[in-house]
């Protein structure tokens, strides 16, 4: 029997951590989604407890007290911070075959080196060395992250930000890279006409243009997106029930412009036409710049209406829905492909139901130019644990080459996240490892390792071409 989380966790076999330890575990990570707070990074702030940066914002975690029935004074709620610590350590046995029973565990052994099992029993003394230690410089944010051989972060930044702390990063003489990535999530909204134009004006003042029409409109939006490309932007990202590509015309969205600026509601064939109509114009502009493209498809969020009132978005009351994707993405994906202006992009799947469409979707676009240009991407939210990791990979390897595939990101607000690339690794040899082992793939370890480099580093550093 082996024992828990120990060298050789998720590696059955001697090719598997071969593999692992010859080829996998050194590669820099190069985290080309995050939600880590630039604010934070650029401060390289200490965090004042575990809690606190452990905690707080981690709807993972919020979601399994809930379920244990932890009261929400204990999660979003008042508590004192070690009081909302005492609960996580209650409920962390019962998470057992839940991702977050590994999670905790790696994370507690690779950033603090304890190795003890996290319960009532080990709560005190794990919080006190933790807290303690983050009190030395070791810990600050930035050591953190070096701590992990991270290389390049690209965190997740709406068009109006002005981007302060990304010019205070890169004028550091820190050598991680941090870049920000346009998401304009907010400047497509036409389901809320209100809080649209109260974006818009925002946008008004921030690009210092005056914004009556619909050609006012993209001309602000085209003045932000090459900002942030003066700031070092090269990636867009995207987070959408499904892809928007309604049939519309350019006078039609003029005109429903004009009724947002009124301040009129929308009827539902409006709101998809305006959204189509901004997606595709963002798409347009990542391709003149050479940008990646980022589609996180398929969440249904904001499920819980009382908590919502209560606890606002991104507070863990999201999952996965069942959209239909194949139509939208074939026709949003051709009508740029076929004039030429399609940009290298990534597809993240929520529902593993649409596995196979992403994939063999992805297959339609490639075109030669760029290798893996359109991207199944890894597994992510609630699929970004052993069950879905493995599964995205096999799909890919059936249906398209998962040897060009730009490998594992976090999608995170935790600077503690980053054992996750660790665990796609892990993953990732094992598949690889197994096969060699059973003769389905020829014993072959130097190429094989190769393939693995690739996957883990390579791939991503030559799709992105970030400034390193």
């Amino acid at each position: 029997m082996k024992s828990f989380l120990d060298r050789n966790f998720l590696l059955k076999g001697s090719v598997a951590e071969r593999l692992y330890y010859d080829y996998a575990a050194d590669m820099p990570i190069i985290d080309y989604h995050c939600h880590l707070p630039p604010d934070q990074i650029a401060g390289n702030i200490h965090f004042k407890n575990l809690t606190d940066i452990w905690l707080k914002g981690d709807h993972y975690k919020w979601r399994a007290l809930r379920a244990n029935g932890v009261n929400e004074d204990y999660i979003t709620g008042s508590k004192s911070d070690w009081e909302k610590f005492e609960k996580w350590a209650e409920t962390v046995p019962y998470t057992l075959r839940n991702p977050l029973y590994h999670w905790t565990h790696l994370e507690l052994q690779r950033y603090f080196d304890i190795d003890k099992l996290l319960s009532p029993k080990t709560a005190r003394e794990i919080y006190d060395e933790c807290t303690q230690k983050l009190q030395t410089p070791e810990y600050r944010v930035q050591n953190i992250i070096t701590k992990m051989n991270v290389e390049v972060i690209c965190t997740t930044d709406d068009p109006i930000d002005n981007l302060e702390h990304h010019q205070k990063i890169s004028e550091s003489n820190w050598k991680v890279k941090v870049y920000p990535a346009f998401r304009p999530d907010r400047a497509m909204n036409a389901g809320d006409a209100k809080a649209l134009n109260e974006y818009i004006n925002q946008l008004e003042s921030v690009s210092n243009t005056t914004i009556v029409d619909y050609a006012g409109y993209l001309t602000a939006l085209k003045k932000r997106h090459d900002y942030f490309a003066a700031n070092n932007c090269s990636v867009s990202d995207h987070g959408l029930e499904h892809l928007y590509a309604e049939d519309y015309t350019e006078q039609e969205i003029k005109k429903i412009f004009d009724k947002i600026r009124l301040g009129k509601d929308l009827q539902p064939i409006e709101v998809l036409k305006f959204k189509s109509a901004m997606l595709y114009e963002f798409a347009l502009m990542d391709h003149e710049k050479g940008w990646v493209q980022q589609f996180h498809i398929g969440a249904l969020r904001n499920n819980n209406a009382r908590a919502f009132r209560e606890t606002g978005p991104d507070t863990g009351y999201d999952s996965i829905g069942d959209f239909s994707q194949g139509l939208a993405l074939s026709k949003f994906l051709n009508r740029l492909d076929n004039t030429n202006q399609l940009a290298k992009t990534i597809i993240y799947n929520l529902n593993p139901a649409d596995n196979e469409l992403i994939a063999t979707m992805a297959g339609n676009f490639n075109d030669g130019t760029v290798a893996g240009k359109i991207q199944f991407g890894s597994a992510w939210w609630f699929l970004d644990q052993k069950e879905g990791m493995t599964k995205q990979l096999n799909t890919l390897s059936s249906m398209g080459l998962v040897s060009k595939q730009v490998g594992m990101l976090t999608d995170s607000r935790s600077f503690l996240s980053y054992p996750r690339h660790e665990y796609f690794r892990r993953l990732l040899c094992n598949l690889f490892g197994e096969d060699i082992e059973n003769g389905e793939l020829p014993n072959d370890i130097e190429w094989t390792g190769k393939i693995i480099r690739d996957i883990c580093y390579h791939n991503a550093r030559d799709y992105f071409k970030f400034k390193m």
